[in-house]
């Protein structure tokens, strides 16, 4: 049926994420997919492309079979009404936090009228958010891209879960050489600072994130060596974010008041994929502290220019820093030593967890006392872990074959609420 049906024509995927040509997670992550997906010849996408707002609403064709329509939010139900008659699309694909879907669900009876809805989740923590059951039970296939959320949602939904883990493709992110990295370091921190020990953060300056504890880890890191005859400590702190983001705190007030000014560097310019390919690069480690992580692609990418990592073990970063078939690591990986159950009205629970800026700085000191082969080795295993455990093309095959599965069976699996009347 499935070769039938690709010689009639191609099925049309209806995508609302964040615009794919964005430079947000889920927005690089929609565009690979989608890249990928067409490449197979028999899918055409259409997508809502959220922001918050977008400076430009004009249509954007990218080609025949990719056409992006930008809209604030993610949509609107009149706008899904009109799109899903007009286009009829052959599947409704959801792709970011389930809160920004409710409006998606609670229409979930006109939309089967059309197509099946799928989704692409992550969910941070335990406990099992047994509150987004309602969201699950009117999905028809969720497939998950961290093994922790898998675990969590195949609990109660086995029969439609799968774990299919982000990936990157392959000439994105990969080593340089030795003298293009060295070259690269002088260029970017200066002769200074060419031949310092460097460690990588690249996140959104944000509370999640920790930022400060990333400034006061670095410190107590710091205190551990020894200065040099200029008075000087070879180590250098490079952060990709802007330091004075509304949502964070002022990373170089706080660098200054800690006495560390001198041993960070701030990359705050938005740059394209190969600028964040020769940051990893220069880097002898890129790590993620974060309280709550489902993915964490950082560390994916830098694994993949054979970088080692630190992170802690939460959400999606421990099946990365952690070789989950034989327990090795990739680098460090960081103890959950607190964890914090929070919660709000729409989430009522879920843990944060944390580990202390003392363990963290003891992680970089561990990578630091390394030889250079040593980190060139781990550095290597790593790669190695993401080129079998995260193949780009094995991601884009396991969702091909999932929505093919989907659209060809799921009107003899969906089951319509029925009314009783007694």
């Amino acid at each position: 049926m499935y070769l039938r049906n690709m010689e009639k024509k191609k099925f049309k995927i209806l995508l609302l994420s964040d615009h794919a040509l964005s430079t947000s997670g889920v927005g690089v992550q929609s565009r690979h997919l989608v890249q990928g997906l067409l490449e197979k010849g028999c899918w055409s996408v259409r997508q809502f492309g959220a922001a918050i707002k977008h400076e430009d609403y004009r249509t954007v064709v990218v080609n025949d079979d990719f056409v992006i329509k930008p809209v604030d939010g993610f949509g609107t139900p009149e706008m899904l009404r009109v799109t899903l008659a007009t286009e009829k699309p052959d599947l409704l694909l959801l792709f970011t936090d389930p809160r920004f879907f409710t409006w998606v669900w609670e229409m979930e009876d006109e939309i089967h009228q059309i197509c099946p809805i799928a989704y692409w989740h992550v969910w941070d923590n335990r406990p099992t958010p047994r509150f987004n059951d309602a969201f699950y039970d009117s999905t028809d296939l969720i497939n998950c891209h961290s093994y922790l959320t898998y675990e969590m949602v195949s609990e109660n939904f086995p029969e439609k879960t799968n774990f299919i883990p982000h990936s990157t493709p392959e000439d994105i992110f990969f080593p340089l050489g030795k003298h293009a990295k060295k070259a690269y370091r002088r260029q970017l921190l200066g002769p200074n600072r060419q031949d310092h020990f460097v460690a990588f953060w690249m996140n959104r300056n944000a509370k999640r994130k920790r930022p400060n504890d990333v400034l006061m880890s670095w410190k107590l890191f710091l205190d551990k060596l020894e200065p040099n005859d200029a008075g000087k400590k070879d180590a250098t702190l490079v952060m990709h974010t802007d330091p004075r983001d509304p949502e964070g705190p002022n990373l170089e007030t706080t660098s200054e008041m800690l006495g560390i000014q001198d041993n960070v560097f701030f990359s705050n310019q938005r740059v394209d994929f190969e600028k964040i390919n020769v940051l990893h690069n220069i880097a002898d480690v890129t790590f993620n502290i974060s309280f709550a992580e489902g993915f964490g692609l950082t560390t994916l990418e830098a694994m993949q220019t054979a970088t080692p990592i630190i992170a802690i073990k939460t959400g999606g970063l421990t099946r990365q820093v952690v070789d989950h078939r034989d327990g090795s690591e990739n680098g460090v990986a960081l103890p959950v030593e607190c964890k914090s159950m929070v919660g709000s009205q729409h989430v009522p629970y879920i843990y944060e967890d944390y580990v202390t800026n003392e363990t963290t700085a003891n992680a970089f000191y561990k990578l630091y006392n390394m030889s250079p082969q040593e980190r060139e080795d781990l550095g290597q295993k790593a790669r190695d872990y993401v080129l079998s455990e995260f193949a780009y093309q094995d991601t884009v095959d396991k969702w091909h074959n999932t929505m093919i599965d989907l659209i060809e069976n799921w009107k003899d699996r969906y089951q319509s609420y029925a009314m009783e009347t007694k």
